[in-house]
């Protein structure tokens, strides 16, 4: 059963936050935090397998804790799973938030069933964006036109069902998405990427993303889906 670390600094969307998943089967809230600070220590001392981490907040921001948060986890399971929950969809703070080592990002606008649905995915180690996040967010700091062949010799080494399976993954879609899209196994995606990731030297999800729209495999705007 996931356990749940809630970071925010307004008394009552945290207080909503709390009730809506103390009262979702299968989840587990361990404690609440009201600035980066707060979630600091209480990442340390209650070992939450999730933390739900505004960004915007007084003090010691989302992205200063989850440095400090994630600094100073052990390698390894016993790392915590950020999921970054913000009011914008255009935020200065996102992308830094995904080079940190955010595990997926949503809107406070998403459904509770969709929160309280990403939230076990992305304790299942998998990783989940909003579209719009993910589509706002590469529009702003996009490079410009580019080529994955010209960007990463290693291209053409990778096959194309890999390639599918990554543009698949950095619009946040999860492996049983990418599965059902694909009319292959969970296992199958999971080989196609890891396979992938290893030819592009990419260590996480999160770096996939940014690898595809940075090399113009997924198109800012573009389609979130294979057609």
């Amino acid at each position: 059963m996931p356990t749940v670390l809630v970071v925010d600094d307004q008394v009552l969307i945290r207080a909503g936050l709390v009730s809506l998943l103390n009262a979702a089967p299968g989840l587990t809230v361990v404690g609440e935090a009201c600035d980066g600070d707060e979630a600091v220590r209480l990442a340390e001392t209650t070992a939450p397998d999730v933390i739900l981490m505004d960004l915007r907040m007084p003090g010691t921001d989302g992205i200063t804790a989850m440095e400090h948060i994630l600094g100073r986890a052990a390698a390894g399971d016993s790392a915590p799973r950020i999921l970054v929950l913000t009011t914008f969809d255009l935020d200065e703070y996102v992308y830094n938030a995904l080079r940190a080592g955010a595990c997926g990002f949503l809107l406070k606008e998403t459904p509770p069933e969709r929160l309280v649905a990403a939230i076990h995915t992305v304790a299942s180690g998998d990783m989940l964006f909003a579209p719009t996040v993910t589509r706002r967010l590469i529009e702003a700091y996009h490079p410009g036109p580019a080529s994955p062949r010209t960007i990463a010799p290693e291209w053409d080494t990778v096959t194309s069902r890999e390639r599918d399976v990554l543009r698949l993954v950095a619009t946040g879609a999860t492996n049983t998405d990418v599965a059902q899209q694909l009319f292959i196994s969970e296992a199958t995606v999971k080989t196609h990427l890891n396979r992938a990731m290893a030819k592009l030297g990419l260590s996480s999800r999160a770096q996939v993303v940014v690898f595809a729209y940075e090399t113009a495999l997924v198109t800012p705007g573009g389609p979130t889906a294979l057609p």
